[in-house]
């Protein structure tokens, strides 16, 4: 039997501090994208919301149930009849907010939801600082989602930095990874691309990830590239910038068995220690 095909969209936006305003660009985003017959259609991380100050961000989320834009992503997918990953929204837990992604289905059901779980606290050389912990609670269980198309691997922006996770999605099954995200500029210019060639190469996997770009409302400035890479490193789609706009790309599922049979790196994994030689001083 075949391995199915499918056509992958991502729509990369720029946020600013109007979730209502966001959630239209959001919609629309997907609607340009099923008419050019995508299946699938992947929106950044921050979809509803890009704000640095703790206490606009606080005033503006709620709880999932009652977030507008999950509800109208959830109602154009039942619309279009396609299947939407939200990148991530910022919703409430507790005291706290998770950085929380959705999947959902082409009649508007969630099939799966993931908080991030890597948290994003760094002082860059340009002065940028950032303290996600602050602000966000940490997911704890990594997510991997069976769809009619792929077994997609939930993951979410700095998640990409961490492989040991992105390898443990691909052993759980999946044969498309994610990292929709709101990179900054400054390390999205330095190591975007190697980051998703990297994790698609090293575990035989597409790798597809909307991004935010451009200059925020909020002062950041972030990479865009939005990115469809496939399992054996190559760059099927790029946004080529960090202006709002939709790309696409065919995902052909026979290059998954393809190149884990060519560098069979999963299954070749080993188990070992690690031995510290030498002395100090």
């Amino acid at each position: 039997m075949a391995e199915p095909r499918f056509v992958a969209a991502c729509v990369q936006m720029r946020s600013g501090r109007d979730p209502l305003a966001n959630r239209d660009a959001a919609v629309a985003g997907v609607r340009e994208a099923a008419r050019a017959g995508a299946h699938y259609v992947q929106t950044p991380e921050m979809t509803s919301l890009v704000e640095r100050s703790r206490t606009a961000l606080f005033e503006k989320v709620g709880p999932p149930e009652d977030d507008p834009t999950l509800a109208a992503l959830r109602a154009v997918a039942r619309e279009a009849g396609v299947m939407v990953q939200v990148g991530s929204l910022a919703v409430r837990s507790g005291d706290k907010i998770a950085n929380r992604a959705f999947l959902i289905d082409g009649q508007g059901e969630i099939l799966a939801a993931y908080d991030k779980l890597h948290l994003y606290d760094v002082d860059l050389p340009n002065g940028e600082r950032w303290r996600e912990s602050a602000t966000y609670t940490g997911g704890a269980s990594a997510v991997v989602a069976e769809t009619p198309w792929a077994t997609i691997g939930l993951g979410i922006c700095y998640d990409i930095r961490f492989p040991a996770l992105y390898r443990a999605l691909a052993e759980a099954g999946a044969t498309v990874l994610t990292a929709p995200a709101c990179f900054t500029k400054q390390t999205g210019e330095a190591h975007w691309h190697v980051l998703h060639r990297a994790r698609a190469i090293e575990t035989g996997s597409f790798m597809i990830s909307a991004a935010q770009g451009g200059r925020h409302e909020d002062g950041r400035d972030t990479y865009g590239h939005s990115i469809i890479v496939d399992p054996w490193g190559v760059v099927l789609a790029d946004a080529g910038g960090p202006e709002p706009g939709v790309i696409l790309a065919e995902i052909d599922l026979a290059r998954v068995a393809e190149a884990r049979a060519r560098i069979p790196a999963l299954a070749h994994a080993r188990p070992f220690t690690v031995e510290r030689v030498g002395r100090q001083g």
